[in-house]
């Protein structure tokens, strides 16, 4: 605002909050998808002040519509022109969005200062044994990061991906308000107002830990199993002489529930966390979105291995979260529930969520 087609530079001519409000209504009612953006004050030739207005776009919402009269129109950019994109540069955007995993998306307003870098440093030391700059090399730092897609280069600025701030992020959750779990215990076999315990989970997702695996500063997997695991009973029971207890649940079987939803969720459905539920008579993890890549019910008890999140699934593999052959539905759900109590998980795939159901002991059945 400010400058003419020609480029002349005329200076504002309206106030500033008329302004801010003709561009949010332009942003919100003729792009499609809306469009974030931010401005700013530049005052040039002669004490003249002009608007600079930004528009941050996105490879996966790509290819972006102007509302022309009552249609909506494609644009491609050329030089310091605009055209109506043709169909071909059109399908090639959308392939393009379609190819791009949300996981390495830059995410608006983050910078490497968005992650805890000690727990990325505890990473590479501990975790990967390997060397590492000291914390203050912030510009070592960002070519690593760079290089593992923990950060990305984006309109000229390195930003935090989805998954960096995941894995990594101080508050995850203030830019991906889908980053989190909803923890509640339940005293019945149904949800209620009345609850034995409830936590909102938030954070990094994995856990800083000592050289001999102690951990440090639990992360959103190991509070979640935590969870679970304090709010579930044990039995006594006397094998031979010995008296042991055992948990109404094994604790592999719902730490292997609770990562399969953190890795393999869909990060795309914005504003809805995991689930995890504890019941009087079973526990259900629910993650938002389908089963990904052509995955089926079936094909995961065999052991097809599928992943949504690439780089979330690798680096929480090397926590040893998830086993390196990758069939944890098959090996460790599957096999230590028939093994504790005889029963079958009930793994349920929905229209936008999947569902892993631990039962306490064997449900009725239809």
């Amino acid at each position: 605002m400010g400058v003419e087609d020609d480029g002349k530079i005329s200076g504002l001519t309206r106030s500033l909050r008329e302004i801010e409000t003709w561009a949010v209504n332009i942003a919100h009612n003729n792009v499609r998808p809306a469009a974030a953006l931010d401005w700013r004050t530049v005052v040039l030739d002669e004490d003249k002040e002009v608007v600079v207005i930004n528009l941050h776009s996105d490879l996966f919402e790509k290819p972006y519509e102007a509302k022309v009269g009552n249609d909506w129109t494609a644009f491609f950019r050329s030089g310091t022109t605009s055209r109506v994109a043709t169909r071909e540069e059109i399908w090639r955007l959308h392939k393009t969005a379609q190819i791009a995993r949300y996981e390495i998306k830059p995410v608006p307003h983050t910078n490497i200062c968005s992650l805890d870098l000690d727990r990325v440093e505890n990473y590479f030391i501990v975790i990967l044994k390997r060397d590492a700059p000291s914390l203050d090399e912030q510009e070592s730092w960002s070519k690593i990061l760079t290089n593992l897609d923990i950060l990305t280069e984006h309109e000229d600025e390195l930003l935090a991906t989805a998954a960096g701030l995941l894995l990594f992020g101080k508050n995850p959750n203030r830019r991906l308000p889908q980053a989190g779990i909803t923890a509640t215990a339940y005293p019945g076999e149904e949800k209620d107002y009345n609850r034995i315990d409830n936590e909102i989970i938030r954070g990094p997702l994995v856990s800083s830990r000592t050289t001999d695996q102690q951990i440090i500063e639990k992360g959103v997997i190991d509070r979640a199993q935590d969870f679970v695991m304090r709010n579930i009973r044990s039995e006594a029971r006397l094998n031979g002489a010995v008296r042991t207890n055992k948990k109404e649940l094994p604790e592999s079987a719902i730490r292997e529930a609770i990562v399969n939803a953190v890795v393999h969720r869909d990060y795309t459905i914005a504003g809805t966390d995991i689930e995890v539920s504890l019941y009087s008579d079973r526990l259900e993890v629910i993650s938002p979105g389908k089963l990904p890549n052509g995955a089926t019910v079936e094909k995961i008890k065999e052991g097809n291995r599928v992943t949504r999140n690439k780089l979330l699934k690798d680096i929480i593999r090397d926590y040893q979260y998830i086993e390196h052959q990758g069939m944890g539905i098959r090996n460790k759900l599957i096999s230590s529930m028939r093994e504790h109590n005889g029963t079958e998980p009930d793994l349920i795939e929905e229209e936008s969520r999947f569902i892993v159901r631990l039962w306490k002991t064997k449900p009725p059945r239809a």
